[in-house]
């Protein structure tokens, strides 16, 4: 597989960015989100810049990058806004009352957990961030510079951790689960 240079494809991309700019606006339809869009595909083309091979269409390779990135945020801000009803008679969404729920008890649940990362070994809490925020294996361990299998290990480790913090503070998990659920 022959490699293009780091300055050839960095001025490939950047006499494609006017292209790949108009592509996203035409995708989001919004100037914020198409800047959001253009932002994540250049950072994605960049630390995969090793997979494009040489002589083959680079603003096809780009643009199918920025196609995908769209469809996944698409498909994950609209799972967040599905309401699954698995009720007879679907009862919950053929309700007339709307229930109102302020979260406080998830908001302190989720401030004790990031308090509980935060205080996760940054050798392992970074890698667990990454992977949080969407990252996936070989995209954390190829910008940390890490082995895969390490990245890996690191992410088990991290949840071995968090676990272990939540019991102690809580107790057995399947007696949260079932405080929860009351």
């Amino acid at each position: 597989m022959h490699l293009m240079t780091k300055i050839d494809f960095n001025n490939s991309f950047y006499e494609l960015t006017p292209s790949l700019n108009s592509f996203a606006y035409n995708l989001t339809k919004d100037v914020e989100e198409a800047k959001d869009l253009y932002q994540e595909t250049a950072f994605r083309a960049i630390t995969n810049r090793d997979k494009f091979k040489a002589g083959t269409n680079l603003k096809a390779w780009l643009f199918t990058i920025m196609k995908n990135i769209f469809i996944n945020n698409y498909r994950k801000r609209s799972k967040t806004n599905t309401i699954m009803d698995s009720t007879d008679n679907l009862y919950f969404l053929n309700s007339s009352e709307n229930a109102i729920s302020n979260g406080a008890g998830t908001n302190l649940m989720m401030d004790e957990l990031t308090t509980m990362i935060h205080k996760l070994e940054e050798s392992i809490r970074v890698p667990f961030e990454m992977h949080y925020l969407g990252f996936k294996y070989q995209e954390i361990a190829d910008k940390l510079d890490l082995p895969l299998g390490t990245v890996k290990s690191r992410i088990f480790f991290a949840r071995k951790e968090l676990k272990n913090q939540i019991q102690g503070q809580y107790g057995n998990l399947t007696t949260i689960r079932s405080k929860l659920s009351a």
